[in-house]
């Protein structure tokens, strides 16, 4: 059972550690390093006029995957410290593996995502595996050691838990699995809003912030006389052949 003072905490301070990271990250963007990784064919195909639509779709896309990733890590580490207090799991030392721990003489190694949709075709072929080699490696050590690989998704639901060679648990059943509550994943919602407004307050100002002054940088070099997009120059900047040096 998890003491939930202690739960509340962990949530609290490294929830916490998400929002400075986000600030942090504000510190180190440069306007021509984004709009080097961006579409300006899907900037035009969607009809954006002024410097100010244009810089905001770059930041808002490059934000949410900066968010989406450090929540992940977020989420991680929340399910490796709560499964550590009721079954005594730990962060795995083998390639691949989050979470690795027993119950009923079971070994289970458990690759954590954020949601349901996480990954390609590839991606999942990769996950798969990582779930054989490590099968392969912890049996050395114990050849009749029960393993199974479950792949868990902090957030969603699915319909089909048995995919062959390994399990999948989205949302209440996942946590559910890793603390024997199924209840946890409503336990975890208050704690995770921590000082939400505050932060995201401090967030937005900084926004604005870098808002101004990437639509400032984006006008002197990306716009004509007129005030009209170069769309010519920020294609060029962004695709044309760049002859080695």
């Amino acid at each position: 059972m998890i003491n939930i003072t202690d739960l509340n905490s962990f949530v609290e301070e490294n929830v916490s550690y998400f929002h400075q990271k986000r600030l942090e990250g504000f510190k180190k963007l440069k306007l021509l390093n984004v709009l080097k990784r961006k579409n300006p064919y899907l900037f035009k195909a969607k009809y954006m006029q002024t410097a100010s639509d244009i810089v905001e779709a770059i930041l808002d896309a490059h934000l949410s995957s900066q968010e989406e990733t450090l929540f992940g890590e977020f989420l991680e580490k929340l399910a490796i410290y709560v499964n550590s207090n009721v079954y005594n799991g730990y962060k795995s030392a083998v390639k691949g593996i989050d979470l690795e721990f027993e119950r009923d003489s079971i070994r289970y190694i458990v690759s954590i995502k954020s949601g349901p949709n996480w990954g390609n075709s590839g991606q999942i072929a990769k996950m798969k595996e990582d779930f054989r080699l490590a099968t392969k490696t912890l049996r050395t050590s114990g050849s009749n050691l029960h393993v199974i690989a479950v792949n868990g998704c902090c957030y969603g639901r699915t319909s089909k838990y048995d995919h062959g060679d390994y399990y999948k648990y989205c949302g209440q059943k996942f946590w559910e699995f890793i603390t024997g509550d199924e209840e946890f994943y409503l336990k975890i919602i208050e704690p995770i809003g921590y000082k939400a407004k505050d932060k995201n307050e401090e967030f937005m100002e900084r926004y604005a912030a870098l808002i101004n002054k990437f639509t400032g940088e984006f006008i002197g070099e990306f716009c004509l006389n007129s005030g009209a997009t170069d769309w010519e120059k920020l294609t060029k900047f962004n695709s044309a052949i760049q002859m080695e040096k």
